[in-house]
């Protein structure tokens, strides 16, 4: 399975972008897929994720800012961002398991494909 993330650019605060994560291989609605980032210095942190049936979950830090969706027909899941905020800043990835348990959904180790990051630069 090999995945495919774009979208990311310079924006200013309060703007808005959506990411893509397209999926090559394998159908992301029979699996989980998520979006993690990871800002200069820090440790990469789960976003949002949505799985089998559309459950989606959210980080509270994007909770009202964030939306991820999915679209079965193209195979891709996009992560709407607005509102955004220099906080925001860091390169996102977006990683699938088609395996995964549910109390492992916001955890980075419980995915096995990744994409490769997309930067997210907002400036203030």
């Amino acid at each position: 399975v090999q995945l495919q993330a774009s979208g990311g650019g310079l924006v200013q605060a309060g703007d808005s972008l959506t990411l893509s994560c397209a999926a090559s291989g394998r159908s992301f609605s029979s699996g989980a897929v998520a979006w993690f980032r990871q800002a200069t210095g820090k440790e990469r942190e789960f976003v949002a994720a949505i799985r089998r049936g559309g459950f989606t979950y959210y980080d509270e830090s994007v909770k009202g800012r964030f939306t991820i969706s999915r679209d079965s027909a193209k195979n891709t899941v996009y992560l709407q961002m607005k509102s955004l905020k220099s906080e925001d800043t860091a390169v996102y990835y977006c990683a699938a398991d088609w395996q995964i348990i549910l109390s492992n959904i916001r955890n980075a180790g419980g995915y096995g494909s990744w994409g490769q990051g997309t930067q997210v630069t907002v400036s203030s």
